[in-house]
């Protein structure tokens, strides 16, 4: 075994190649063998992970668009699911509450010039799409003995009526029956609403 001397420099060659993103020994010093040196790293080719409830993590699915937005007021960068990792976390909301959530793991659709490595993102991912599609405002929805119902506003009253939707949002629902474009709806409806109770449009 051959003895090295003070001074003497040892050669260590990088594994793949890169841009280095971290130093983590700024210092000379004596380190064991497998002491994390530096880190590497390809920015052309970043992924970003989004931690989304369970419960939508299973509407997701590899190849879904993904809007990407970094804050800095330009539109949105494109991307798109990579994978939805198979192993969920819990997570306590900021109101406290624990969650279960998932990663899903995206690419950027082309290399993301002003992102770098650890950068902050607002992701939005879509998990279905259709065109011509008649929506409704989740506010207005609620349920009876009819199953999903809206108060729909003609003549100055309120009138009851049963709805079919299907695909959800957090703010809209996708209606396949009983509504017809343009027609209004009731948002929020109290317990003071009921069929046939006189309305008044707020700033009317």
């Amino acid at each position: 075994m051959e003895t090295m001397g003070p001074g003497h420099v040892v050669e260590v060659r990088a594994p793949v190649a890169g841009k280095v993103l971290r130093v983590f020994e700024k210092s000379e010093r004596v380190v064991p063998a497998g002491t994390p040196l530096i880190e590497l790293g390809d920015p052309a080719s970043i992924e970003v992970v989004v931690d989304v409830l369970s419960s939508d993590a299973v509407r997701v699915r590899p190849g879904a668009p993904m809007l990407l937005d970094d804050g800095s007021g330009l539109p949105p960068l494109a991307g798109q699911v990579h994978r939805i990792e198979p192993s969920g976390f819990t997570k306590v909301s900021p109101l406290g509450v624990e969650e279960q959530r998932v990663n899903v793991i995206g690419r950027f659709l082309e290399p993301p010039r002003r992102l770098g490595d650890r950068y902050r993102v607002e992701a939005g991912i879509v998990a279905w799409q259709a065109p011509d599609v008649l929506k409704v405002p989740v506010g207005a929805l609620f349920r009876t003995g009819r199953g999903w119902c809206v108060f729909v506003v003609g003549s100055g009253r309120a009138r009851l009526q049963a709805v079919r939707v299907d695909h959800w949002s957090a703010a809209e629902a996708e209606v396949l029956a009983g509504l017809s474009a343009g027609e209004k709806v009731v948002l929020h409806p109290g317990d003071s609403v009921k069929e046939g109770a006189r309305l008044r449009l707020r700033g009317g």
